[in-house]
């Protein structure tokens, strides 16, 4: 079977994609716009980049009627955010923060999700998430125009939130512990703790 995306609609393009490139971690983003309303959403298109600068993307695809994501907005007036990571106990809370809610309509009070404040920012983090990433805007590129276009959104970490409970004896991440969790195609996640290691060659 070959798929010719030169010849493809947009939407099967996508259903293809996000149904092959499995699993995606989740960033649960968290911004405010200039008028000081915050938002929480979740985007499956993300990850870490660069380590120097430290720099994470998130990618907002435009809906069906080409309209950008409101977390996007935000970080355009306000441009600062954070990433937090989900964990399976997190899961329904952020599913629900996939609905869309009428721009300027608060995530975290709809859900009544806890905020703690961030530390060099101003976007609150979700006060459960294991980890958080407070990013600062480095820049934002647009790729494609309309319905399933994408605004890519690169960030530069400022400062990294870990919770003590996820942490071994070593004072280091146990991937057991922090129990993430990664998008698949459809309505399918999974579970990062079924786990197995590889040593890299030298």
């Amino acid at each position: 079977m070959i798929l010719d995306f030169t010849q493809l609609p947009a939407r099967d393009a996508y259903n293809w994609m996000v149904n092959s490139i499995t699993p995606r971690p989740i960033a649960w983003v968290s911004t405010i716009s200039a008028e000081g309303k915050t938002n929480l959403a979740p985007f499956s298109f993300f990850q870490g980049v660069c380590a120097h600068p430290p720099t994470v993307i998130f990618c907002g695809a435009h809906d069906r009627a080409g309209k950008k994501k409101d977390s996007v907005v935000n970080v355009e007036q306000v441009p600062e955010f954070v990433v937090n990571l989900v964990p399976y106990a997190l899961r329904e809370t952020m599913n629900q923060t996939a609905a869309p809610l009428p721009h300027g309509e608060s995530e975290f009070e709809k859900f009544q999700i806890a905020t703690t404040p961030s530390q060099h920012i101003r976007p609150p983090r979700v006060a459960n998430a294991p980890i958080a990433f407070e990013c600062k805007l480095d820049r934002i590129v647009e790729l494609g125009a309309g319905p399933l276009g994408s605004s890519v959104v690169f960030g530069t970490i400022l400062c990294m939130h870990v919770s003590e409970a996820v942490l071994n004896e070593h004072g280091l991440i146990d991937p057991v512990k922090l129990d993430t969790i990664g998008r698949m195609g459809g309505d399918f996640y999974t579970r990062t703790t079924e786990l197995f290691t590889i040593k890299r060659p030298t």
